[in-house]
């Protein structure tokens, strides 16, 4: 037995829990209580915070540890500010990363040019208006995408307050150089305009994503993947040329990185993590608005956007989801204790799911608190 969907609270479709058999019901309430005491591991697990004194903590630096003040931070300044006094971008790459103790094996240590040698080819305050303008484009581009969704004005609002919590770092220009607070957003816009038959802008967004970051892969090969379930060919093959863009980019950093390494140059320590789940929930939430509280109170927030993303009954919350969940699983299997950056790829809007929660979860319990009863009479004439 089914029971009744109440009346719409924030969201005007009916969620994935909305009439949900009541036994069911209960054990997805257990399931989800069970879920929010995982993401309270984070309060173990290690992670340093986005910024100390300004400054990020160096991250893929060797055992024997870096020069006294090198920080990652440092490094990609460097970079850009080499290439605006004319170096070419592997040569200054390979010699600061030399200075600064800092791997050039696997090819990969080593990133992609594009951001660094954009950055150097601007002015810095253009640079920094670039990434004003992106991280604003989202937040309109998901507050359109929401507005048929939403019953008003006040979840409306939130669910924009929501994206702006989620580019909490993004919108910190003195990241301006980091990678993933480019990727991200990118990651994010692509999501928010893809459509069924109108996928090209999601597509180029992605690409732009994926030479930027490398990790932005792991996006785009879901993406596909969706495209090719649903039956849309057209879409797939778009996602299919934009990775076989990025391998051919690829494949040209290797060869550039092989021709500037050597023998005694540095190798990565690896990313062998070994984490935890917990580990992903602390990244995420000290790379979000949800940093000014304290950790437990923000892992149970987050665990309940990540619900609301279950029940919002859309194709692109289903895209969504899985893309938090594969981030999730690399980060818990990989990412080293160091890697506060990895998370960005994620967090721009993965607080909106609780715009969603708030319908879902009224849906869930009160399926859970059904006890209505079909009694059958038998009448004998």
């Amino acid at each position: 037995m089914k029971t009744r969907r109440g009346a719409p609270l924030w969201v005007t479709g009916a969620t994935r829990f909305a009439g949900m058999p009541s036994a069911q019901a209960r054990i997805g309430l257990v399931l989800f209580a069970v879920f929010l005491i995982a993401c309270l591991s984070a309060i173990a697990s290690p992670g340093p915070r986005p910024s100390v004194d300004g400054e990020v903590a160096s991250t893929s630096v060797a055992a024997d540890g870096p020069p006294p003040g090198q920080t990652d931070l440092l490094l990609y300044e460097t970079i850009v500010a080499g290439i605006r006094g004319g170096s070419p971008y592997y040569a200054v790459a390979a010699e600061t990363q030399r200075m600064g103790h800092y791997p050039l094996k696997p090819f990969f240590a080593v990133r992609l040019p594009t951001l660094a040698v954009i950055q150097a080819a601007l002015p810095a305050i253009l640079v920094n208006l670039l990434l004003l303008v992106l991280c604003i484009g989202t937040i309109l581009a998901w507050v359109a995408r929401l507005r048929p969704e939403t019953t008003g004005i006040l979840p409306l609002g939130a669910a924009g307050l929501l994206v702006v919590a989620g580019l909490y770092v993004n919108l910190d220009q003195s990241f301006v150089v980091f990678h993933e607070v480019w990727a991200g957003p990118l990651i994010a816009l692509s999501l928010a305009l893809r459509r069924p038959g109108h996928w090209l802008p999601a597509v180029a967004f992605g690409l732009s994503a994926m030479l930027i970051r490398e990790t932005a892969l792991l996006y785009v090969a879901i993406m596909a993947v969706f495209a090719w379930v649903e039956g849309e060919r057209r879409e797939t093959l778009g996602w299919l040329a934009a990775i076989g863009v990025f391998a051919v980019v690829l494949a040209a950093h290797a060869h550039a990185v092989s021709l500037i390494s050597g023998p005694l140059d540095r190798v990565s320590q690896g990313w062998t993590g070994l984490e935890g789940f917990g580990f992903y929930v602390r990244l995420a939430t000290i790379s979000s608005g949800l940093d000014i509280l304290p950790q437990w109170l923000a892992s149970l927030v987050l665990g309940t956007a990540l619900f609301g993303w279950l029940a919002w009954r859309d194709a692109v919350a289903t895209r969504a989801l899985v893309v938090f969940a594969a981030y999730a699983a690399l980060i818990s299997l990989f990412a080293r204790s160091d890697n506060f950056y990895w998370a960005l790829m994620t967090t721009p809007v993965l607080l909106v799911g609780l715009v969603f929660a708030v319908d879902g979860l009224r849906d869930m319990i009160a399926a859970a608190r059904d006890t209505r009863r079909i009694t059958v009479t038998r009448v004998i004439r």
